[in-house]
């Protein structure tokens, strides 16, 4: 990818509202329909939740089919690929350079439709050096694998087999950059059908290698799956994205120049990649340090990741479809609206993951129970993996919320910019690096953490690094949102914070003592499930949390009619009024 080639004709970047000689009235691109955020919402829930669920079956057909041993911890081993690899090219990292690049091209696109269509320009302009740095880090990945396994698990029982998965696994490194790219152009359009279907494709490539393979290849099939499936998610996309780069204006100003062109600005994914590996170190500090414990102990830190996960999958449904607004209003120069909507999604992602937080806390050995304890997974290890999902449940809600932050804060420096951009070149460059640095002192923690920790409580003290860490991380990026330039209102959104977080802890000593009321796993998840919820939304409601009373009062007028005070005009006009 060269630097400062021109992409498109541009117009000047607005100021941002409030600024020196910023038009007020000024605005990002026009608002969605009316309901376009319930929508969108809802079909991304409906096919996330779908792929979760598939996801979770494939997680217990592979405790189902190969337990917790040396053979899983070798497949676990081989997946720190893939799982670095859909953070970094799927949802994080180039989430967070694309949907703002695109969203900024649909914005000048509007401005001068007569120039040269500015969409078709940035892909022409990034997807070929994509593809090229994809492929060379996938054969990367293949042939140094010895090495790669040797350092993330050195004291793995079976590297031989590890290393075999690993080279599989290396395939998907290629279609999860490509989905990542072509999923980012589409939400960027508004479009979230296809994007939230990736997970389907992908889950059920797997679970049909696994469930065709799994006896004659062991846990290689399920290697095999992954790619595969990995494969069947960019292909979902690909129609979907050439449709709309088809629909696109054709642009009648072919050839002409401007110096107010769209220039890329390479050097913006360092500090991006540089956040999302530091993140994801998070995983390598785990695997490297439970090598050296009991065979079953990563599989029981995976069992127990991929449980805890869905509650802050959950929680960033919402700015995964609220980011291409808040990019546009960016690069519109609207702040207030990209304050706003970044405060509301704080305050309902932190009201979802801590609703999670307190029924997996009060829950964990019913639920683990439920899903994992059949085949060769024993009652050994779901209470060893409930007891990480319990330690594991402290540190979701700092996960959800660096989630939230982070796409604001990559948003205001995207991969291309305006070429007479003022702020574009100034000295806050450093301030790129914050989010990776953040991550850094927070991984710090966790490495500190663990060491102490481990020795004396072995997989627990790994968790317990992973929650400490990611907090830290949290609290430091909260701060540098606002050192970014996004006005949050810290006292605002810190209050509410602290509502919900009492009405979660309420919620999970009631759940707690109910769940602990029956002994089948079935009915004490059901119990504990349901006095969670309740209690979370007497509580909330109770302590004025915004986010939980304005869904108790909406599900209060839907069931039934919500009869008010009458006013005193009303009280004079009936028959007894005197």
């Amino acid at each position: 990818m060269t630097t400062d080639r021109p992409a498109a004709v541009a117009s000047p970047l607005p100021a941002p509202r409030g600024a020196p000689g910023g038009d007020p009235s000024a605005g990002p691109h026009p608002a969605p329909r009316r309901g376009f955020l319930a929508k969108a919402f809802g079909i991304t829930a409906v096919l996330s939740a779908a792929g979760s669920g598939l996801g979770l079956l494939r997680d217990l057909l592979l405790a189902r089919y190969f337990g917790a041993n040396q053979g899983t911890d070798a497949f676990l081993v081989a997946w720190t690929v893939p799982e670095t690899a859909a953070p970094l090219l799927i949802e994080d990292a180039m989430s967070f350079l694309m949907v703002p690049a695109f969203a900024l091209a649909l914005v000048l696109r509007e401005e001068d439709p007569d120039a040269p269509d500015p969409v078709r320009q940035l892909v022409r302009a990034t997807l070929p050096w994509l593809l090229l740095a994809l492929s060379g880090l996938a054969l990367a990945v293949a042939l140094g694998a010895p090495e790669l396994v040797d350092l993330l698990a050195p004291g793995l029982t079976d590297p031989g087999l590890a290393v075999t998965c690993t080279r599989i696994t290396a395939v998907t490194v290629l279609p999860f950059g490509v989905a990542g790219y072509l999923a980012a152009a589409l939400r960027a359009h508004h479009r979230f059908t296809a994007p939230a279907g990736i997970y389907v494709a992908y889950n059920l490539g797997i679970l049909a290698v696994l469930l065709c393979l799994h006896s004659y290849l062991g846990v290689r099939s399920a290697a095999l799956g992954v790619a595969g499936g990995s494969l069947l998610m960019a292909g979902l996309l690909v129609g979907p994205f050439l449709r709309r780069l088809r629909q696109g204006p054709p642009g009648t100003g072919r050839g002409r120049r401007s110096r107010r062109a769209l220039v890329l600005m390479p050097l913006a994914l360092l500090p991006v990649a540089a956040f999302t590996l530091t993140r994801q170190s998070q995983v390598f500090v785990e695997r490297y340090l439970g090598s050296a414990l009991p065979p079953g102990t990563i599989s029981h830190l995976n069992y127990a990741a991929k449980v805890s996960q869905l509650a802050m999958t959950a929680g960033l449904l919402i700015c995964t479809v609220t980011f291409p607004l808040v990019a546009r209003a960016l690069a519109a120069g609207d702040l207030t609206a990209a304050r706003d909507r970044v405060e509301k999604d704080l305050g309902q992602a932190a009201a979802v993951v801590l609703f999670g937080t307190a029924f997996l806390m009060a829950c964990a050995p019913s639920v683990v129970s439920l899903l994992f304890e059949r085949g060769a997974f024993g009652p050994h290890d779901t209470a060893a993996t409930a007891d990480v999902i319990r330690v594991y449940s402290f540190g979701l809600p700092a996960q959800a919320l660096i989630g939230v932050m982070v796409r604001p804060y990559f948003s205001l420096r995207p991969v291309v910019r305006r070429a007479d951009d003022p702020g574009a070149e100034d000295g806050r460059r450093l301030l790129d690096w914050y989010p990776a640095a953040a991550m850094v002192l927070g991984l710090g923690v966790t490495v500190a953490t663990g060491l102490l920790a481990t020795p004396r409580f072995g997989a627990l003290g790994l968790a317990a690094g992973n929650a400490a860490g990611i907090t830290a991380a949290a609290a430091l990026l909260l701060h540098g949102l606002v050192l970014r330039g996004i006005p949050l209102r810290l006292h605002r959104v810190l209050g509410g914070h602290g509502r919900l977080v009492a009405a979660a802890a309420g919620a999970t000593v009631l759940g707690t003592a109910a769940a602990g009321l029956a002994a089948d796993p079935l009915l004490s998840t059901l119990l504990g499930g349901l006095t969670v919820a309740l209690a979370f939304a007497a509580l909330g409601t109770g302590l004025g949390a915004r986010e939980v009373r304005g869904p108790v009062l909406a599900l209060a007028r839907a069931l039934g009619p919500v009869r008010n005070p009458p006013t005193a005009a009303e009280e004079g006009k009936r028959p007894d009024g005197q």
